[in-house]
This record gives C-alpha cells, sequence and structure tokens, in this order.
C-alpha cells in the first residue's frame, strides 16, 4: 500500500509492519490533536473577539473536565507506552532457532562472517523467512547497524557486543547504513543486505567458504594460545572447565552469579580478572589488545560450541544406549 510513497521505504522483514502501524499511528494522533487545537484556537477567536460592551469573566473550573483531560491524555501515552514496549520486546529477544552472524563495524566499513566461515565485507547474504541474530562490536568508534526496509537498528559500541535480529520476508537487496556519525567518511560507511532464496542461500554457502568456521578457527587460536593447559576437560585444571559453561551461571569469587553468555565469554578473555570464578585464581594473563575482533569472536564461538547439544536433537548421544553398555 505505502511501496510507492516517497520516503516510505518497502516493507522487507516481519517487525516492519508492526513498526509502520505505530508509527501511522503516532503521526495521525499528532495530526488530530494538532487539528483540534488550531480549530479550537479559531474558533474561539471568532466567537469571542472583541466587541463594544462585552467583558471578560472569571468562569470556575469544572472537576469533571481536569479529571478528563488529565485521564484521556495519560491513557494514549500509557497505549503508546505500551505498544512501544511490546515491539521493543520482540526486537530484542531472538528466537531459539536463530542463525548467527557476527559484525564488526570499523572506520569506515562493515566486516561480517558467517559461523560456517564465510566472510564479507559491506555485504550480508542471508536467507529469506529465516531468523537471523547479529552479534555486533566495533573496533573504534560508536556505529549504528541500520537497515531501513527491515525497520531495525541497533548501535555497535567497542568493548562489547551488541545483538539484533530480524526475518527477512522477501529475496532483493537492501540498504545498510552507518545511522551514527563516526567520522569524516561516515556517509560512505553503506552497504547492502541480500536476501536470498533457501536453495539458493545454501549454494552460496557452499561456494564462499575457504577460511573455516569459526569454531574451528577458534579452536586453532586456544590451541596456539595454550589455553587447553589451564582450561583442561578434565576438571583438574588450575582454570574452570569451558564445556558446557555457556548460557548457564556462574558463581564469582565475591559471590555474585552471571549468565555466561557472549559478553562475559569475550569480557573473560580480554580483562579476566573483572570477574574472576569462585575456587579459583586470577592467573590468566590479559589478552586486551593482544587479539583484534575477528580472533575474539572466534574464540567465543569455540566456548559456546563447546556446550553439549539438547536433549532431544539429532546431534545428542544417546544416554539411554550408553547405559546399557558394559
Amino acid at each position: 500500500m505505502f511501496e510507492n510513497l516517497p520516503l516510505w521505504p518497502a516493507r522487507a522483514s516481519t517487525m516492519a509492519g508492526n513498526v509502520d502501524l505505530l508509527y501511522i499511528f503516532l503521526v495521525l494522533l499528532t495530526l488530530f490533536t494538532c487539528a483540534a487545537i488550531f480549530i479550537t484556537l479559531i474558533v474561539f477567536a471568532a466567537k469571542y473577539r472583541r466587541r463594544h460592551g462585552r467583558e471578560a469573566h472569571q468562569i470556575e473550573g469544572s472537576v469533571l473536565l481536569e479529571i478528563a483531560w488529565t485521564v484521556v491524555p495519560l491513557g494514549i501515552f500509557m497505549l503508546i507506552f505500551a505498544w512501544g514496549a511490546v515491539i521493543y520486546f520482540q526486537e530484542r529477544v531472538p528466537p531459539k532457532d536463530v542463525a548467527e552472524i557476527y559484525v564488526v563495524g570499523k572506520q569506515w566499513m562493515w566486516k561480517l562472517q558467517h559461523v560456517e566461515g564465510q566472510r564479507e565485507i559491506n555485504e550480508l547474504h542471508v536467507p529469506a523467512d529465516r531468523d537471523i541474530k547479529l552479534i555486533m562490536t566495533s573496533q573504534d568508534v560508536i556505529h549504528s547497524f541500520f537497515v531501513p526496509e527491515f525497520r531495525i537498528k541497533q548501535d555497535v559500541v567497542p568493548g562489547r557486543y551488541t545483538t539484533l535480529w530480524f526475518r527477512a520476508t522477501h529475496a532483493g537487496t537492501y540498504h545498510l547504513f552507518c545511522s551514527q556519525y563516526c567520522g569524516t567518511l561516515h556517509s560512505g560507511m553503506v552497504g547492502q543486505i541480500v536476501v536470498m532464496e533457501p536453495a539458493q542461500y545454501q549454494t552460496w554457502l557452499t561456494t564462499g567458504g575457504g577460511f573455516g568456521s569459526l569454531a574451528a578457527n577458534g579452536a586453532s587460536l586456544f590451541a596456539q594460545l595454550g589455553c587447553q593447559t589451564c582450561h583442561r576437560s578434565d576438571m583438574q585444571g588450575r582454570a574452570p572447565m569451558l564445556n558446557g559453561v555457556y548460557g548457564n551461571p556462574v558463581t564469582l569469587e565475591d559471590g555474585r552469579t552471571v549468565i555466561a553468555d557472549d559478553n562475559y565469554i569475550r569480557e573473560s578473555i580480554v580483562n579476566p580478572a573483572a570477574k574472576v570464578v569462585s575456587g579459583f585464581k586470577p592467573i590468566m594473563p590479559v589478552f586486551q589488545g593482544l587479539l583484534n575482533e575477528e580472533q575474539l569472536n572466534e574464540l567465543v564461538a569455540y566456548v559456546k560450541s563447546l556446550n553439549p547439544p539438547p536433549p532431544g536433537s539429532v546431534n545428542a548421544p544417546d544416554m539411554a544406549a550408553a547405559e546399557t553398555k558394559p
């Protein structure tokens, strides 16, 4: 309906319709309020204009009127708040079965890597009708990942991960912008999202490899740095065991409990003394400045790959069969 209107991008994601409805509601509400105010001013100005022999008189307030113009705007504002909150949480909570892609913003380009290993610069290939989660960080200053046709935008900050997810509904090529001023060539920090049919995307995945998966590269880097000498899998190491740690609660030395998410793993690599696990000493070396963002992504992906598959999944071991073995 609105695709041919100027300055109205096409809707190309599952969230675009909800965002547009809220935006249209706000525009119509604003137009109605402005029209009501100006019409009232004009009518009152004409009806009560200055006339000979007419004087103004004090009018006592009405309790019902006072309640009405307090309760009605409050109700409208609460409706806008609730509506916006629902959309916000829908955009911020990705589904469970989601494909992950790591994004690094830097002056002035987007560097993207799929968990399968494919790497891209200023271009992202994704399949249609598949939930995609972007795990993003910046190498230098604050950037902002903005796709108008998807109605999504998320700041990308240095030193931590921010996430964003979407589900593209139509195959095609869509604009990618940095919407946060990031330096002299900010206007040139553009790219495109290429949405492909699932079969075409699988073909593209098989022809764009050569880099190795993120987890495999992370495993090689893990061994190269000698991390396995402390992070052993037999519970005898001088550092916490990493198998199954991702996504689970971790008790710290000070008694706090945190969830081992992407940001926790990343921080534990670059600044291990920030959150020391209970029962262990802060002996791990600091890797801040020694690893680039791509290497950090690989290590995080490797630690995530050490989690056992969920029960009932195609990759889960048959524990019942294992128990029957001598």
